[in-house]
């Protein structure tokens, strides 16, 4: 394992739209994701956030469910190359193991 990756819960890949509200700025925008674990998700956007934002988010899961609705903090963010997108990393407020658990049973059912 890298020393320098301190996550706890594995990462799942999953492609799902996400809805996320700029706590600091009031700001709505929408993302990709790219993965989520019990405590973060990654996401791509085209909204600038920097580290220690305070986001609301709604995962748009593809179950016809409510989507899953969760809280967290830019930990991480960063310019992708060519394109006008930002790759983010946010650190949910606690573990969220429904939310995971949704995400995978979409990702199965498509394999």
């Amino acid at each position: 394992m890298n020393m320098e990756d301190r996550r706890i819960f594995s990462r799942i890949s999953v492609s799902f739209q996400l809805k996320f509200l700029d706590l600091n700025s009031g700001k709505a925008g929408e993302a990709e994701t790219v993965d989520i674990s019990a405590n973060g998700v990654g996401f791509v956007t085209k909204e600038i956030l920097s580290e220690r934002t305070p986001l609301e988010m709604w995962l748009i899961i593809p179950d016809h469910h409510e989507p899953f609705y969760t809280q967290g903090e830019v930990v991480w963010s960063q310019a992708l190359n060519g394109d006008d997108l930002q790759r983010v990393g946010v650190q949910l407020r606690k573990e969220d193991f429904i939310g995971v658990a949704r995400a995978l049973w979409i990702k199965n059912q498509n394999q």
